[in-house]
């Protein structure tokens, strides 16, 4: 096979691979290496931030509201009444795989909810609780 066979064959290869996903872990490791030196993600502090009623939303007070108390479950979204992917990527396995969706959803939903945008821990912290299957 000449040089320049290979090189073809090599970039239809490389073109028609598929993109790689990121993992949880890698996206958590992204917020980890944002919070203060030392931190470690805690599945509990993320279900406390899952399910407190932060108030700012009279409809969205939680994250409860739209995707429910269990992970593995739908949610239905209280203003549009569309269904949710379960949450956790235990059932669902293209949760957190995607570092600018993961960006997007965490911006509009802790704004929503929180009423701010969460802290790096926070967001690891919840991925962590994702991770270990989001039982409340």
């Amino acid at each position: 096979m000449t040089a320049q066979k290979v090189c073809i064959t090599l970039l239809m290869l490389a073109g028609a691979a598929p993109a790689l996903a990121e993992t949880p872990q890698q996206i958590q490791a992204s917020y980890i290496a944002e919070a203060a030196h030392g931190f470690k993600p805690s599945a509990e502090r993320g279900r406390e931030l899952f399910v407190k009623q932060w108030g700012i939303s009279e409809r969205a007070s939680a994250c409860t509201s739209c995707h429910g108390k269990d992970m593995h479950a739908e949610g239905k979204h209280v203003k549009t009444g569309k269904s949710i992917e379960p949450l956790t990527p235990v059932v669902n396995a293209e949760r957190f795989t995607d570092a600018k969706k993961v960006a997007k959803w965490f911006k509009r939903n802790c704004t929503e909810v929180v009423g701010r945008e969460c802290t790096a821990t926070e967001k690891a912290d919840f991925i962590q609780f994702a991770i270990e299957g989001g039982k409340v």
